[in-house]
């Protein structure tokens, strides 16, 4: 019996997906429940399973575009299980006598190899096959060998090889020079929802951005003596992004207008902060939500940020891992941004920029100290929020990062303990 695979319902707004892989070949069985396919819509990358187990028929191709509902292949449930072969690298391992002689008991790596200042093989240097003369101007000239095209016999390097790549630098190894191809190249479903998404964000709102920066000295200087305790006791690292997270729910709680959004005639604000992180991953920029920062503590953030990070980068984040955030943090320092103005992630209606943390010549009580600075940039939907507040929110970022105690209750100890305000 034939059992058709279709594509499934992913979502209320998704009509089609893109194919991406087959993870079983054509004719390769597949047990009940296992992985057989991957599929992308225009949110999310996700899998298909198999209902039953069986022999894989394909029926659409890697980069098909299907509807919801169309076949993808079918399992055959009527076939035997071929039988289990042995694993060739396995039987090679029982047969292979020792690579090393009993005559020779030195180390494969140190017979292979050669052996780096860390003790260590450099298996780069023994991959790379160069006359004597044109090893000597690599070693001398410092050339990256990798970036070197060979033309000597069995793929070595000679001396000409070497001039070529000095006389050209930077040029690719594998392009031919004054190269004008073009290559043309499908776009991705995420690649258009996010192409989408920016001029409908461009087209739609009344965006500016204001500015401001941040001294990072403080928060550098914490992390610096406390990064080992807190890897040691969290099972994370201590980063940026926890403090700028939790800076980030205090000033939205204290500029509500910054955490609403605008629903026809209505604003919509919102008690929680449900924080999107942008996340550079292979097919392009994804925003998956920490779900209640403002309750996270700051080991809580800092494992809820690798966790969805690392599945953004593994294309497993889910389509409620990527919805309904509220207010959207980007950094494009990890880069080497000085300065930008992002794009508000609708339907929300700011998003903060981080960047690059550059040592400056600062004024500090009349005299001049070189402080490591990062300039903030928060872009925002004047519609629902007013010059005051958008600077205000800002400014009250900027305090709690460059003092960072008032993190833990939000504002300064004395003046909790003292019950005044200033």
């Amino acid at each position: 019996m034939a059992l058709e695979i279709k594509v499934p319902t992913v979502g209320e707004s998704i009509t089609e997906v893109t194919l991406v892989k087959w993870l079983k070949n054509e004719g390769e069985w597949a047990d009940r429940d296992e992985i057989i396919a991957e599929l992308e819509s225009e949110k999310a990358t996700f899998e298909i399973n198999a209902e039953q187990a069986g022999i894989i028929k394909q029926v659409a191709k890697e980069g098909d575009t299907l509807a919801i509902g169309d076949a993808v292949g079918s399992i055959d449930t009527d076939a035997s299980k071929p039988a289990a072969t042995e694993d060739p690298a396995a039987v090679a391992s029982e047969v292979a006598p020792d690579p090393v002689s009993k005559k020779d008991p030195a180390p494969a790596a140190e017979q292979n190899h050669e052996v780096g200042n860390n003790g260590k093989p450099d298996t780069k240097a023994a991959e790379v096959k160069a006359t004597p003369v044109a090893a000597a101007i690599i070693a001398d000239k410092k050339v990256d060998s990798q970036q070197i095209v060979p033309s000597g016999s069995n793929g070595k390097i000679i001396k000409q090889d070497v001039l070529a790549a000095l006389n050209n630098p930077g040029r690719h190894p594998e392009k031919p020079l004054f190269s004008r191809e073009d290559r043309p190249e499908k776009m991705s479903n995420l690649r258009k929802t996010i192409s989408r998404r920016l001029v409908e964000a461009k087209n739609s709102t009344a965006m500016l951005t204001t500015f401001n920066e941040v001294d990072m000295g403080p928060i550098m200087e914490i992390r610096k003596k406390f990064k080992d305790k807190f890897k040691e006791q969290h099972g994370v690292n201590l980063g940026f992004m926890s403090f700028f997270t939790k800076a980030c729910c205090y000033a939205l709680q204290d500029f509500p207008a910054v955490n609403a959004y605008l629903d026809g005639e209505n604003i919509i604000y919102h008690d929680y902060c449900d924080v999107s992180i942008a996340v550079s991953a292979p097919k392009g920029l994804v925003v998956p939500v920490i779900r209640n920062a403002e309750s996270l503590s700051m080991a809580g953030i800092e494992a809820a940020v690798v966790e969805l990070a690392t599945k953004a980068k593994n294309n497993k984040l889910t389509i409620e891992e990527m919805t309904g955030g509220t207010f959207t943090i980007t950094n494009g320092g990890i880069f080497g941004s000085m300065m930008s103005t992002p794009i508000i992630n609708i339907p929300q209606s700011a998003i903060l920029g981080m960047h690059n943390i550059v040592e400056r010549p600062m004024a500090v009580n009349g005299q001049v100290v070189i402080r490591p600075i990062m300039y903030v940039a928060l872009s925002y939907d004047h519609r629902v929020i007013d010059g005051r507040e958008s600077v205000g929110f800002l400014v009250r970022v900027k305090q709690l990062l460059e003092n960072p105690a008032l993190l833990l209750f939000g504002k300064d100890p004395l003046n909790a303990l003292l019950e005044v305000s200033l």
